[in-house]
């Protein structure tokens, strides 16, 4: 029989998830210490890193990172003419300009983006989205979204939206306004 969860919900007979585990063993050498904020902050760190792993599998069928994917969806979503400056880019993206400088390189190398130097600032530029890249992320955009549908779908339709409202309420409440 295994052996009994900390903390948290746990079925009997079922085997302890690895984050229990950890809250086992964390529990038997430091009673001392609360490790119940584990259960929840373990597991999303942990599915998060699932979830990433199956989002990407997505990315590389089309040949991008996650970040010249995110490149590209910030400028189709951008609407007609698909384009926007690079530090915009960088703030949708939440990356730095260096770090967006070098997916924008790859990505024009690809003739997926042009860069231009922006109407009446000769020292701005400007990112758009070819023909080619407008094609690659719709493509893309659409077998991403049917991959998060799969992902999703494993919860009950309550669920999802209650989880979506508690992701939603604890997310407001850690991370910092935009502009802040």
């Amino acid at each position: 029989m295994p052996p009994e969860q900390p903390h948290g919900p746990h079925r009997p007979g079922q085997p302890l998830d690895h984050i229990a585990r950890i809250q086992a063993e964390w529990a038997r050498e430091r009673p001392d210490v609360d490790v119940t904020p584990q259960g929840v902050i373990g597991r999303l760190h942990r599915l998060g890193a699932l979830l990433t792993e199956q989002l990407r599998l997505v990315y590389r069928r089309y040949g991008l990172s996650e970040g010249e994917f995110d490149v590209l969806a910030a400028l189709r979503r951008a609407g007609e003419p698909f384009e926007r400056a690079p530090g915009e880019l960088a703030a949708h993206t939440m990356v730095t300009t260096g770090a967006m400088t070098k997916r924008i390189d790859r990505l024009e190398r690809g003739g997926l983006v042009t860069r231009r130097r922006a109407a009446g600032d000769g020292r701005g530029r400007v990112v758009a989205l070819t023909p080619a890249g407008r094609d690659l992320i719709d493509d893309a955009f659409s077998e991403h979204m049917t991959n998060e549908r799969r992902l999703l779908d494993t919860l009950g339709p309550d669920e999802a939206a209650h989880l979506e409202s508690l992701l939603t309420s604890w997310l407001a409440r850690v991370e910092p306004p935009r502009g802040a």
